[in-house]
C-alpha cells in the first residue's frame, strides 16, 4: 500500500502515510533499510532510484510546508515570465505563521496579511504533489509591492512578458494593483502595454 502511493507521488512526507493511509512510520524505516525507499529531505522520503529534474526544491518545499505558495522571483519562474535563475526557493506564508526552515533547500520566506496571501493562489499538481504557486498577475502585483528586493527591470519584464504571452489580462492586473496597494506605481507600466 505504501510502496503504490510513493509511485504515485514523487516525494512525500512521513506524516501523509500516517493521516492518509493510516499506516505507521515504521513501515518507511523498514522499507528504507530494505532499499526500497529512500530518505530525499529531513522527514521526506521518495520510491528508490526516483529520477529528480530542477522541480526537486520546489517539491521538496510544498510537500513539507503545504500552505506555503511560490511568490515573487520563484513563481516567475515557474510561470516562465523572467530570465531570473533564483538560486534560493521564494514561498509566502500567511502572518504570525511559524517560519519554515529545511536543511536541503534555501528558503526566501515573506509574510503576507491574510488578505494578500489569499489572493491569486493556484495548485498545480507536479508528480503528484500539489504546488501552490500565485497567478501571473498576482505575482505581477507582488513584484511592484517588492521592488527595491527584486529590482524594477524584473518587474517591467515580467510585466511586458506576462502581457504579450497573454499569461495575464489588464483586468487581472489591475485587480491584483490593488489588493497590493501598487496601482499609482504599475499604472504608467499599463498605460505603455495598452
Amino acid at each position: 500500500k505504501l510502496l503504490e502511493y510513493a509511485s504515485k507521488r514523487k516525494i512525500f512526507r512521513a506524516s501523509d502515510i500516517e493521516h492518509e493511509l493510516g499506516l505507521s512510520r515504521m513501515y518507511i524505516s523498514r522499507l528504507v533499510k530494505e532499499g526500497l525507499l529512500e530518505r530525499v529531505g529531513y522527514g521526506l522520503y521518495s520510491l528508490a532510484g526516483t529520477e529528480f529534474n530542477e522541480n526537486q526544491s520546489i517539491l521538496e518545499v510544498a510537500a513539507k510546508f503545504p500552505k506555503s505558495v511560490l511568490c515573487l522571483l520563484t513563481a516567475l519562474r515557474f510561470h516562465d515570465l523572467t530570465t531570473q535563475n533564483p538560486f534560493e526557493v521564494w514561498i509566502a506564508i500567511e502572518r504570525d505563521t511559524w517560519m519554515p526552515k529545511m536543511d536541503t533547500v534555501r528558503l526566501r520566506v515573506f509574510s503576507f496579511s491574510p488578505k494578500v496571501y489569499d489572493a491569486g493562489i493556484e495548485t498545480h499538481i507536479i508528480d503528484g504533489v500539489g504546488v501552490k504557486v500565485y497567478s501571473p498577475a498576482k505575482t505581477i502585483a507582488d513584484c511592484f509591492y517588492y521592488q527595491r528586493t527584486v529590482g524594477l527591470d524584473v518587474c517591467i519584464e515580467a510585466l511586458r512578458d506576462g502581457w504579450s504571452s497573454r499569461k495575464a489580462t489588464m483586468d487581472e492586473l489591475f485587480h491584483f494593483a490593488k489588493i497590493r496597494n501598487v496601482k499609482g506605481t504599475m499604472l504608467p507600466y499599463l498605460n505603455t502595454l495598452s
